[in-house]
């Protein structure tokens, strides 16, 4: 039987490399983000290193969508073998933790928490009846950690943080390994990293971030998954 893994959000980034990672291991791989022009891109990347790829547009921030979405996924490879989920809300900013309101963790909850929420219910039990199977997620550490000056999505990001948790310790008796990574570096390749090295230029205060190759934290991802020596890692 041929594994699979259904990247949603397949941003620069974490989602390609994670695409490349998985393909590389031998995985069909399904791309899903709103814009075609790069996921095809990608996908004749992919298909000229042997991996064979199938793209999908959908806006993640649409639970309602999903069950189409998750449709399209099955026409394409059956119920995946594994999935990640690593969509970046559009428009992302931060705000201080003085200045949060409601309305800044409404509009990125259906992203961050009702679609991942949604996709478990999609392809998680075909994976504990399967015996095996992966729910993936790679998002900031400020998941895991407040800092100053840097919330907004962070609080909706710890929510999900939390869902996951529990989520590990009921499925792994089902043989399926949920993984997270949580991030504190700036993404090469990432239009945040663009950003910050633009502020860093013209002298503006920027937070001191250390920069990751995108590549190596798929790598970091892979090595969870395969081992499934632990569910969390904070780099």
């Amino acid at each position: 039987m041929t594994r699979s893994i259904a990247v949603f959000g397949t941003g620069p980034g974490v989602g390609q490399a994670v695409a490349r990672r998985y393909g590389k291991e031998g995985y069909e791989v399904v791309l899903v983000a709103r814009r075609r022009e790069p996921l095809d891109r990608l996908a004749r990347d992919l298909a000229a290193e042997g991996v064979t790829a199938h793209v999908i547009t959908g806006d993640l921030g649409r639970s309602g969508d999903v069950p189409a979405l998750a449709a399209q996924v099955r026409a394409a490879v059956g119920d995946p073998t594994a999935f990640y989920y690593g969509p970046v809300p559009s428009g992302l900013t931060f705000v201080p933790a003085v200045e949060l309101t409601p309305g800044h963790l409404a509009e990125r909850l259906e992203i961050t928490l009702h679609t991942l929420l949604a996709l478990v219910g999609e392809f998680l039990p075909a994976m504990a009846e399967r015996g095996d199977g992966a729910i993936l997620t790679a998002q900031g550490a400020a998941a895991a950690h407040g800092r100053p000056y840097m919330s907004g999505w962070p609080p909706v990001l710890a929510a999900q943080r939390n869902y996951l948790q529990s989520l590990a310790a009921e499925v792994a008796g089902q043989g399926v390994y949920v993984g997270m990574l949580y991030i504190g570096s700036r993404i090469l390749g990432t239009s945040f990293d663009d950003d910050y090295r633009r502020r860093q230029a013209r002298g503006e205060p920027v937070p001191d971030l250390p920069a990751a190759d995108p590549a190596d934290l798929a790598d970091l991802l892979w090595s969870m998954h395969a081992r499934r020596d632990r569910h969390e890692t904070i780099v």
